[in-house]
């Protein structure tokens, strides 16, 4: 299997691959923009910091220093609502992710389905929508919990930052509270959207894992995996 690239970000020096860091792209008309999903043509840098981080480096001039010598000109625009632009990008590209997944059959939605393929262990993650009741999600990450056979774990369903209402506008659905994952690899590519938007906004943990101990991971590996660690890959160069 190909391993994602390596890229560094411009801020912080830190590396990580291209799923979990966001591109910014200089335009034609000298402006920059994200470039969430890294097709845009031209050059490219990337950033891996949180949206608070930006704002200080935007805010101090540190931003369009780096960006200058990433693009070897100063021949652009930086608009003061870029972090924003960044963070409604983020949460676009996630929430058209779950869409997807959700037309192509790998999305469960409601409780009782939900819970059934939690308690037989075929539930690869679990998400709650903002304004969910705190009963029901935890009744599911019980489910999920015992599914795995970690009862009394801290593994649980992530809630999400966004309300019932925009989660059932991303799939199509009406009324969408929780949503579960049986494919591993929805669950992923799933889990690397919201990753990214997640660590962005901040200060939010990162996706519910989508390995289960009865895969070989224990409870402390599935609870770690909350942490955001993330695997080396090939490292390549930092701008394009």
């Amino acid at each position: 299997m190909t391993e994602d690239p390596i890229r560094r970000c411009i801020l912080s020096g830190e590396r990580d691959s291209r799923p979990h860091l966001v591109r910014l792209a200089l335009a034609p008309d000298g402006t920059i923009h994200p470039d969430v999903r890294a097709k845009a043509p031209g050059r490219g840098a990337w950033i891996g910091v949180t949206r608070a981080e930006l704002e200080v480096a935007l805010k101090k001039g540190k931003l369009k220093g780096v960006l200058t010598r990433a693009f070897k000109t100063a021949e652009f625009t930086l608009s003061p609502d870029l972090p924003a632009q960044v963070e409604a990008a983020l949460e676009r590209n996630a929430m058209d992710r779950l869409g997807l997944e959700s037309r192509s059959g790998t999305v469960l939605i409601g409780s009782d389905r939900i819970a059934q393929n939690a308690r037989s262990g075929k539930l690869a993650s679990l998400y709650h929508a903002s304004d969910a009741s705190q009963d029901g999600n935890r009744k599911l990450d019980q489910a999920w919990r015992i599914g795995n056979d970690v009862e009394g774990s801290g593994l649980r369903g992530l809630a999400l930052p966004v309300t019932r209402t925009i989660l059932g506008l991303a799939l199509g659905r009406e009324n969408v509270v929780h949503i579960g994952l049986t494919d591993r690899a929805a669950a992923k590519r799933v889990s690397e959207a919201l990753d990214r938007w997640l660590h962005f906004i901040g200060p939010e943990p990162t996706p519910v894992p989508c390995e289960t101990a009865s895969q070989g991971a224990s409870a402390s590996e599935l609870s770690g995996e909350l942490s955001g660690t993330r695997p080396a890959a090939n490292v390549h160069e930092e701008f394009e």
